[in-house]
C-alpha cells in the first residue's frame, strides 16, 4: 500500500482527525483494463466532488488500495461538510461518469472520526480499523446491492450521527439516515446508512435483521408446543412454571427437588407412579 505522494505526513503521533474510505462495487469481476480504468475514473470522482464541497485533496493523506481508497483527512476539516456538499456531489459526478459507462461505478462510503496514527503500511488507530468495518457491514454491500438506481451509499459511524448529524446543520437531515449494528470479524458497533435520493421508507426494509426465534409459547411449524420453564435455584415448592396450554395425555408423579413440565423433566426428581401408602406410619401420604 502507497501513501499518496502529496498526502502531508504527520510525525505528531495519534491524532484525532475525520476518516474515510471509498470502495467500488464487484470490482474483482473487471478484467485488468477495466480495473484500471475504474480506478482513474475513482479517483477523478472523488477529486471533483472535493473540489465543488470545497475541501483540497491535495491535504488529504490519501492510501489507495486498488478498487478502494482510504483517506485521513486534515484537522481543520469541516465534519458536516464532509457528510453533507461532498457526499451530494459525489452522488452527482458518479451519475455523469456511469450516463457514459457500459459498466456502471458504483461506491460504498465509509465515515468515522475518531484516533488514528501513520505506521509502515500506511494508518493504525481504531478509527482506520472502524472504516474498514463499516465499508465491508452486510448492511451497506446488501443496500447497494438492492437499490439499481443509485450509485451510491454512506454508512457514517454512531459517533459522527449523534455528533454532527443529529445536530441538523445546514444540508444534513437525520430522518434521512437508518441506524444499523455492523458486526464484521471482532467490531461490533451500530452505523447510520445513508442513499442520496432515497428515504428511510426505502431502505429499512433492506436491512431488517431476520425473524426471530418464535417465542417459547409460539406453536411450532410442525404442529409440536413449545414450553417454557422459569425456575429458581432452590426447591420446587419455589419454582414457578409457564407452561402452553395442550391437553394432557400422560400423567406423572414428581417429588423431590424437581420439576417436570410437559414431559420434560429438570432437577433431581424420580418419576413413576405415586408410592404406595404406608401402612402404620404416622403420617400417610396424601
Amino acid at each position: 500500500m502507497n501513501i499518496h505522494p502529496h498526502a502531508p505526513r504527520d510525525t505528531a503521533g495519534p491524532q484525532h482527525r475525520l476518516c474515510l474510505a471509498a470502495d467500488v462495487e464487484q470490482y474483482s469481476r473487471l478484467d485488468t483494463l477495466a480495473q484500471s480504468v475504474v480506478q482513474a475514473d475513482l479517483v477523478r470522482v472523488l477529486d471533483e466532488a472535493a473540489g465543488l464541497a470545497g475541501l483540497h485533496r491535495a491535504d488529504w493523506a490519501r492510501q489507495p488500495q486498488g478498487d478502494q481508497e482510504f483517506a485521513v483527512l486534515p484537522a481543520h476539516t469541516r465534519q458536516d461538510i464532509v457528510l453533507g456538499s461532498f457526499v451530494r456531489h459525489l452522488a452527482a459526478r458518479l451519475a455523469a461518469v456511469n450516463a457514459r459507462r457500459t459498466t456502471r461505478l458504483r461506491v460504498r462510503l465509509a465515515v468515522d472520526s475518531g484516533v488514528v496514527a501513520d505506521a509502515a503500511l500506511g494508518h493504525a488507530g481504531p478509527a482506520p480499523v472502524a472504516v474498514a468495518r463499516y465499508l465491508n457491514a452486510p448492511q451497506t454491500k446488501s443496500v447497494l446491492a438492492a437499490l439499481a438506481s443509485t450509485d451510491l451509499v454512506m454508512i457514517v459511524s454512531d459517533r459522527l450521527y449523534q455528533d454532527v448529524v443529529r445536530l441538523g446543520q445546514p444540508g444534513l437531515d437525520p430522518r434521512q439516515y437508518v441506524k444499523v449494528h455492523v458486526e464484521v470479524k471482532e467490531f461490533g458497533g451500530y452505523g447510520w446508512l445513508h442513499v442520496p435520493g432515497h428515504g428511510p421508507e426505502r431502505l429499512r426494509p433492506l436491512v431488517a435483521g431476520p425473524g426471530r426465534e418464535p417465542s417459547p409459547d409460539t406453536p411450532a411449524t410442525d404442529g409440536t408446543s413449545r414450553t417454557a420453564v422459569s425456575q429458581s435455584p432452590t426447591t420446587a415448592s419455589q419454582s414457578r412454571t409457564t407452561v402452553s396450554e395442550r391437553p394432557a395425555t400422560v400423567s406423572q408423579h414428581i417429588h423431590g427437588d424437581g420439576v417436570a413440565v410437559g414431559g420434560d423433566v429438570t432437577g433431581g426428581v424420580t418419576v413413576g407412579l405415586p408410592p404406595a401408602p404406608r401402612s402404620g406410619g404416622p403420617h400417610h401420604a396424601r
